[in-house]
């Protein structure tokens, strides 16, 4: 039996961008705090992961269907598409 692995279908949509902000863009601007930060390769938009209270970062797919996030952790590289619920190569 072989399983075929989910492949993403939305690099072509990756930027060269600048993080948004030294932290999450929207904790930040409410005073709030964040656990872990996400930035998104379409637009740069730093947001806050899914263990932070607010999910700042995927609120921000749910708003602009920016399918592809990395990490902004030190030492993290890892990539995620949201649409496709895989890690991006």
């Amino acid at each position: 039996m072989t399983t075929a692995m989910t492949r993403c279908a939305h690099t072509d949509q990756i930027r060269d961008v600048s993080p948004s902000a030294d932290g999450c863009e929207d904790c930040l601007n409410t005073g709030d705090s964040w656990v872990h930060l996400r930035m998104c390769l379409v637009c740069g938009h730093v947001g806050c992961c899914d263990s932070s209270r607010n999910k700042h970062a995927t609120k921000h797919f749910h708003g602009t269907q920016h399918p592809i996030i990395q990490s902004a952790e030190p030492g993290e590289d890892w990539r995620w598409c949201y649409v496709d619920e895989t890690y991006v190569d």
